[in-house]
This record gives structure tokens, C-alpha cells and sequence, in this order.
């Protein structure tokens, strides 16, 4: 089994009933002893980036579900090193945050690639051991995260697609149904 780091993918397992992370896939940005933190990948939130910041951008590009955690926050992964300065690298090609401001003045110049770029609206966080608690519980698996699944595939098809990327043991769960009494 892997284990959690930054740069990791958390995979909701199957049967994880959970209301705010059913079926989802978290790439971890930050792990250490006081706590771990992440973004989901996979759950589109109902606004666009033009609603949230009308004054700064005019693109309405998607924001997507972060987490439960300070929803009243705005974050952004991308693959655009080159372009947006100051983001913390999580893992080659996957970058955290960086100078928001240029990222408005390049989104709105038409600079920037859309398909490298994830908007979120809060996050998920975890206190000090309560992320191996619920390792312990089989409510996760561990995976790496690639630049494909985080930035091209289609957000419907990421939790899906993360699994069978795991290979056969993993295949069988990625086409479990959401309810198996309806089967």
C-alpha cells in the first residue's frame, strides 16, 4: 500500500458514504506530522471564476469543490511553472498557488491554457493522525497523481479512471455501482 505524500492521489474507496467525499479523488498538497491537506480534483463546484472575482477576470472558467474545509477561499493548481511564478511544486508538473495577480492579467490576455489550470473553492484538511485513521479504515487508497488525470481528463471520469490506472486488483472497484441493491 502507498502512503500519503504530497503528490499523492486519495481515491474515495467505493464504499465511503460520506456526502462530501462519495466517489472523489483529492490530490494531497501538503503531509506531515500536524496534518495533511488537498484539493478535490473531481467535483465541479455551480460557480465560474468570473462570478467569484467579477472585478478580475473575464473568464468564466470552472471552480471546482476543494473541500469542506473554508469554502470561502480560492485556490488554484496549474502545470505553468514558466508562466506563473512563486507556486510550490508538488510533483513534476503539478504546481500549488503562485502570483495570483499575473494569473489574472494572463488569463485575461488569453495567455494561458485553460486545460492546465484548476480553480477551488475551499479544501480538505486533516488534523494531525486523522488522515491514518481513515487509512486504517479503508476509507482511502493511495495513488499517484499524473498530469493527465488532473489537468485532462474529464472531471466525471477521474475517480473511474484513477482506479484503473491502479491496474486489475483495481479495475473491479472502478465499475462498482454507487448503490449494488439496484443491481
Amino acid at each position: 500500500m502507498k502512503t500519503p505524500a504530497p503528490g499523492k492521489l486519495l481515491i474515495a474507496d467505493p464504499f465511503l458514504k460520506d456526502p462530501n467525499f462519495a466517489r472523489t479523488v483529492i490530490l494531497l498538497c501538503e503531509h506531515q506530522a500536524g496534518g495533511s491537506m488537498g484539493f478535490v480534483i473531481n467535483k465541479l463546484s455551480d460557480y465560474t471564476l468570473d462570478e467569484l472575482i467579477p472585478d478580475s477576470t473575464h473568464v468564466d472558467a470552472p471552480v471546482f469543490l476543494g473541500g469542506p474545509v473554508q469554502v470561502d477561499t480560492l485556490h488554484f493548481i496549474h502545470a505553468l511553472p514558466d508562466m506563473i511564478e512563486d507556486g510550490i511544486e508538488i510533483i513534476p508538473n503539478i504546481y500549488w498557488g503562485g502570483n495570483f495577480e499575473k494569473t489574472m492579467l494572463l488569463m485575461n490576455t488569453g495567455v494561458l491554457h485553460m486545460d492546465k489550470i484548476k480553480f477551488f473553492v475551499g479544501y480538505s484538511g486533516w488534523a494531525g493522525g486523522q488522515l491514518q485513521g481513515e487509512l486504517n479504515e479503508r476509507s482511502w487508497i493511495v495513488s499517484d497523481a499524473s498530469s493527465r488525470l488532473v489537468f485532462r481528463e474529464k472531471e466525471s471520469a477521474i475517480w473511474q479512471a484513477s482506479l484503473m490506472d491502479m491496474g486489475n486488483d483495481f479495475a473491479a472497484l472502478a465499475n462498482y455501482p454507487i448503490d449494488p441493491s439496484l443491481n
